[in-house]
């Protein structure tokens, strides 16, 4: 910026200009935000050398290759633009007709919303409706999304808590004694993350019909519906529920058909709830991943014994990881019927967070403290059996020793 004019050069001298130092303005509600307990162990994990990670809740086994080949047929058919806001029409019709079958509930389209991976799908179920005032039950533990959402929010998150020593099973009766005048919502993930607990349709019914009849919202987070191991019979809330007016069923092809970096999922509800969460996802994302639809519609309609043949992987892994958890010192342990995660115990005094630092530090070998899941599991340790059972046993080998040598 030009200053005052040197009288003797006729040219004009600079002038100094000093700037004010400032912070960024983040909202309020970024402090509701933690660091993830998750994030925290691998980026220490990704500094060091031979580390066999039993963190990461994501699938190790290939995507199909028919799934694979729907991609690069969308890609080559020049099939990179927008899709219609809810969803490119082959998908809605194929989740239609997918679920209406596996479940048995007449679905139209327009009971179906497509996002960028049930995270989208959840995000904007619960900022849609998350507001001061406005109560919601959570499991804990639980999976980190839902609390942080709720409280950005202004919302207030009750937990019910969940043991080991009762297979992680949700009280039917705990969760409507936390229901209030104030509760809003109710949260059910199921098959759960971080325990791989599976709820059987006694509990879900009993659940679904007190929040009916006292007007409260149930969001199900069902995104490992297909991976359980020892009922046939999963008790969807779909398949559960005299209707869809206060129910929203979220769900992708991510953990399924090893499909997460895919980034597609699902909201399905009432039509009348759809057409408002339609109107927020065109200002959020707008559309999911175009070619990642056409391999969702691939993945719906072509032969499912990729599906039975991973769960069928799951289980023989889950079997592997029960052994070995009853063969370690100070964890207890018990056996998760779905999703591909155990949550242990460590005795009622240990910091679950410190064994997980130390025993990264020491071993080699990351797991997830507890405290990154919920408030009253902070003794407890989140192991992810989503690697082959060569690295599960490897992974023991390190620990059991370890473990043994600990004071607690």
């Amino acid at each position: 910026m030009a200053g005052a004019v040197n009288k003797e050069t006729d040219q004009a001298k600079p002038r100094k200009v000093k700037y004010r130092k400032s912070k960024a303005s983040w909202n309020p509600a970024m402090q509701a935000v933690p660091v993830p307990g998750i994030r925290r162990m691998v980026n220490m994990a990704a500094t060091m050398k031979d580390v066999i990670h039993l963190s990461i809740g994501q699938p190790d086994l290939p995507t199909p290759p028919h799934v694979i080949e729907a991609y690069i047929d969308a890609l080559n058919a020049g099939q990179t633009g927008y899709t219609m806001d809810a969803g490119l029409p082959e998908l809605l019709v194929a989740l239609r007709d997918y679920y209406g079958k596996r479940y048995n509930r007449k679905l139209t389209r327009d009971n179906i919303l497509v996002t960028s991976g049930a995270t989208e799908a959840m995000y904007l179920a619960i900022s849609a409706t998350s507001a001061p005032g406005r109560q919601f039950i959570v499991t804990d533990p639980s999976f980190l999304l839902y609390a942080p959402l709720i409280r950005m929010n202004g919302g207030e998150v009750k937990f019910v808590p969940t043991r080991a020593e009762n297979n992680h099973q949700l009280d039917p009766d705990e969760v409507i004694k936390a229901m209030g005048s104030r509760t809003f919502a109710l949260i059910l993930n199921n098959p759960n993350n971080p325990t791989g607990a599976v709820y059987p349709r006694s509990t879900v019914e009993t659940i679904l019909e007190e929040c009916a009849y006292r007007g409260i919202q149930v969001y199900a987070d069902e995104v490992y519906d297909h991976l359980t191991f020892d009922d046939d019979d999963f008790a969807s809330v779909l398949s559960c529920s005299m209707d869809l007016d206060n129910v929203m069923c979220m769900s992708s092809f991510s953990k399924t058909y090893s499909m997460a970096g895919l980034r597609v999922g699902w909201v399905i509800s009432s039509q009348a709830a759809i057409k408002s969460l339609r109107r927020f996802h065109m200002f959020t994302t707008s559309v999911a991943n175009t070619p990642s639809q056409f391999a969702g519609v691939a993945a719906l309609t072509g032969d499912q014994q990729c599906v039975r043949d991973m769960v069928n992987i799951y289980r023989e892994r889950r079997d592997k990881t029960v052994e070995l958890i009853e063969q370690t010192p100070y964890m207890t342990g018990y056996k998760p019927g779905g999703a591909f995660f155990a949550f242990p115990d460590l005795p009622p005094h240990v910091d679950g967070s410190d064994v997980c630092l130390r025993m990264l530090k020491e071993t080699g070998v990351c797991m997830v403290p507890g405290d990154a899941f919920g408030e009253h599991c902070t003794n407890a340790v989140r192991i992810s059996f989503s690697t082959t059972c060569e690295k599960l046993e490897e992974a023991f080998d390190r620990v059991i020793p370890w473990m043994a040598k600990q004071q607690f």
